[in-house]
């Protein structure tokens, strides 16, 4: 089964590769920052890709309140989280192989899963073009 997923995850990054849509890049690099829980896994002009962990009570995709460029994400593992936007709290929960996409936001997010949790972020690195 993780064979499976791992072919999923491929497939969903050779896609993305062949179509990418530019985005605006993060100012703030989570690779450089947390090495411990993000790797980056692939990169070229156009994505960057992430993988990261993060264990029950911390931080799912950054620490604290941070930012994304517009972004995809494939959840690897469940995931149960508390995420804070806007001035709002929302629980998201997610399933191994879930597939999202999310413009650029500015937020908190927090694993309340009760395990660890892994994904893969895939950030845009060029503006859109109209």
């Amino acid at each position: 089964m993780i064979a499976i997923r791992s072919l999923r995850v491929r497939r969903v990054l050779a896609a993305l590769i062949a179509a990418a849509v530019p985005l605006v890049p993060s100012a703030q690099d989570a690779a450089r920052v947390q090495p411990r829980s993000y790797q980056v896994v692939f990169e070229n002009s156009e994505i960057r890709a992430i993988r990261y962990s993060s264990l029950p009570g911390m931080g799912v995709c950054g620490t604290g309140v941070h930012s994304h460029p517009r972004h995809l994400t494939i959840a690897l593992t469940p995931a149960r989280v508390r995420v804070r936007v806007d001035g709002k709290t929302i629980i998201a929960e997610n399933k191994a192989g879930d597939v999202f996409y999310e413009d650029a936001v500015r937020h908190e997010a927090e694993n309340i899963s009760g395990s660890g949790t892994t994904a893969i972020l895939i950030e845009f690195k060029h503006p859109l073009s109209k």
